[in-house]
């Protein structure tokens, strides 16, 4: 089975989502047909989790090779980062 291609996307519309998504930010953007075929996005927005999206919120972005890979890589310390955080709030408590 092949592995799904990470894509990115540039928010352009956060109205009704201003907790949720920052306008001119870029986004993960989650593979998932059956949202996509309707027209949405499965996208990691500010909670840090994902959620879907009417796709015309966004503009998806073609980036080269080297660029997309080190977003997913920057993507990922990211994750790493907020999982750390997180784990150590929840051992303050």
């Amino acid at each position: 089975m092949a592995k799904a291609r990470v894509r990115f996307a540039l928010c352009i519309d956060n109205s009704d989502y201003p907790a949720s998504l920052e306008q001119h930010k870029v986004y993960r953007v989650l593979p998932d047909r059956d949202v996509e075929s309707d027209g949405d996005l499965r996208v990691i927005d500010e909670s840090g989790e994902d959620y879907i999206y009417e796709g015309d919120r966004f503009l998806l972005l073609e980036l080269p090779d080297k660029t997309a890979r080190q977003m997913r890589r920057s993507f990922a310390r990211h994750a790493e980062h907020q999982l750390a955080a997180d784990a150590h709030k929840d051992a303050r408590r």
